[in-house]
């Protein structure tokens, strides 16, 4: 099998879109990026802080409801249409159902050779990284470090904890069309 998807969960600011990046340039063939974040910003003002939507608790805390449930499902099964159609991906997501989120890509990427990898980082080092980028909510990282990995079953795990972005993605590159999925800018 010829690995098509690339899915990278971590909590926020554990590197996950560095990491993407990185793979885009190290990895020989074309490999199109696709992040949770694009689809938050992609959203109406007004499912933004909504209850149908996604809100951003003051604690850091992440609450998402049915129209963001729908939406996310299409943008999902977007994906798997265009790795279908020809393309190899990588995902960048942020699992906050955990093992559940796991289970809807898993539903969507059905037939298809994923490669599922696990992108940690230590709560105090990702909760640093969100102060200076100045554009989270302050306890996010923290909360996320641990539980977005809760019940998720991974081909391959990363800690950037004290590991480069570009160290990361030539490890999973080294995985890359070498090993069937168990689970069927840059520096």
């Amino acid at each position: 099998m010829t690995t098509q998807v690339i899915v990278l969960n971590g909590g926020s600011s554990s590197g996950k879109t560095g990491i993407a990046r990185c793979l885009q340039a190290v990895l020989p063939q074309p490999w199109l990026a696709f992040g949770i974040d694009v689809l938050v910003d992609a959203l109406p003002a007004s499912l933004k802080a909504s209850d149908a939507g996604i809100d951003f608790a003051p604690d850091g805390g992440v609450d998402v409801g049915p129209r963001f449930r729908e939406l996310e499902a299409a943008w999902t099964a977007g994906i798997a249409a265009t790795v279908r159609a020809g393309a190899r991906v990588v995902v960048d997501d942020v699992f906050l159902g955990a093992a559940a989120s796991q289970d809807r890509w898993r539903k969507a990427l059905d037939g298809l050779d994923v490669l599922w990898v696990g992108v940690r980082c230590a709560a105090e080092v990702a909760a640093g990284r969100e102060t200076a980028r100045g554009d989270r909510v302050p306890g996010m990282a923290a909360a996320q470090a641990e539980a977005v990995h809760q019940g998720v079953f991974y081909d391959l795990e990363v800690d950037t904890t004290r590991t480069e972005s570009l160290a990361c993605a030539r490890t999973i590159a080294a995985r890359v069309d070498r090993e069937p999925s168990g689970l069927s800018g840059c520096r």
